[in-house]
């Protein structure tokens, strides 16, 4: 993990751009940041991010900071396990400065283990409430998803067989083989749905459930959007993660997916952006939290494939989110504190339960 940064995968420069002027500032929703800010961030001139959103909407959003600021601004795509395990390898020295996008469980560990830097941003003034924030400033939120099944409509009726409406639905032998899930090793997504079951059940009672669940699971992908690529094409029939990331299959065409809302509840992430404590590029950084907390960031989701609530006051929801009947009012009272302290050792737990690991771990 300590090799140079390979395959960082955009590398955005403007040229002729002498200077970010007054009018792009304001345009980019950063006027809140100072002059001296911006002045100390084009004089590092460079900024490296790794994010963990969905890459079309990463590359967009790294375009155009650096097309607004003239900074030249790298990125890599990492799931949020993979950043958190890269970071604390690192011990303070990150390769990169910013983490963008992902659910916050892993922020949360980041933000235990003394990786994440604090910062008081001046655009957080637009976050809808405190909720969406680290409670220490070492991370901020910026959109929210919320967790439920994606089903392949053909294949349920070829099989005979009704779709799940709740978690403990997944667990019926009819169902056996069917489910996509991702892996805890590496992706977000799946530490936030053994969190859910951990507040939902109780500790004991959710790893059971993982044990009885595992035997309908036929793979452990990689990230946490995974499942929902693989259910429009058949390669699953139920897939479990964010309900947006199904939005974006069906809109590409996928008319057979159906989205489902647990019925017995659920929970949300909140995706976010962090600085790593030891940044090279401090004041690019500073800069891009700044920039990450405006509509002219945030609002780039929609055009980009990304479909999640936005939890600033003065962004555009979009419509597809209310189009699909995603509202949040399914939703446990998730305790993120909780999530801060625990989330490591629920993973350890529940490979315990899983009696060292199923082959279906190994599975990319």
């Amino acid at each position: 993990m300590k090799k140079v940064i390979a395959l960082l995968a955009g590398v955005a420069l403007v040229l002729g751009f002498a200077g970010c002027n007054k009018k792009a500032q304001k345009a980019a929703g950063t006027d809140a940041a100072s002059d001296d800010l911006v002045a100390a961030a084009k004089a590092e001139g460079e900024l490296t991010v790794y994010g963990s959103c969905e890459e079309e909407y990463l590359a967009a959003a790294v375009n155009h900071f650096a097309e607004l600021y003239g900074i030249k601004t790298r990125y890599q795509r990492l799931s949020t396990s993979e950043v958190y395990t890269k970071i604390a390898e690192e011990k303070g020295k990150p390769s990169a400065d910013v983490w963008f996008g992902g659910t916050t469980d892993p922020y949360n560990e980041a933000t235990a283990a003394g990786l994440l830097e604090s910062y008081a941003a001046k655009n957080a003034k637009n976050l809808i409430n405190d909720n969406y924030k680290d409670t220490g400033n070492c991370w901020y939120g910026i959109y929210k998803g919320i967790l439920g099944f994606m089903v392949n409509t053909e294949e349920l009726a070829r099989l005979n067989i009704k779709a799940p409406q709740s978690w403990d639905d997944l667990t019926k032998p009819e169902y056996k083989g069917l489910i996509m899930l991702s892996n805890p090793n590496t992706a977000g997504t799946a530490k936030l749905v053994i969190n859910t079951m951990v507040q939902m059940k109780g500790h004991d009672k959710a790893m059971e459930y993982f044990k009885t669940l595992d035997k309908n699971v036929t793979q452990y992908t990689k990230s946490g959007s995974g499942p929902s690529k693989m259910v429009g094409p058949g390669e699953c029939v139920i897939g479990v993660g964010f309900l947006h990331d199904g939005i974006y299959q069906i809109l590409q065409g996928y008319k057979n997916i159906g989205l489902i809302v647990p019925s017995d509840g659920t929970s949300y992430e909140i995706g976010a952006t962090a600085i790593f404590k030891g940044a090279q590029h401090p004041n690019a950084a500073k800069l891009w939290i700044e920039y990450a907390l405006s509509p002219e960031c945030v609002n780039l989701a929609k055009k980009n494939g990304s479909y999640q609530f936005l939890v600033l006051s003065n962004a555009e929801q979009p419509p597809e989110a209310a189009q699909f009947g995603l509202d949040m009012n399914n939703t446990i009272n998730y305790d993120f504190e909780d999530a801060k302290k625990n989330s490591a050792k629920y993973i350890e737990d529940f490979f315990v339960a899983m009696e060292g690991g199923s082959d279906k771990f190994k599975t990319k």
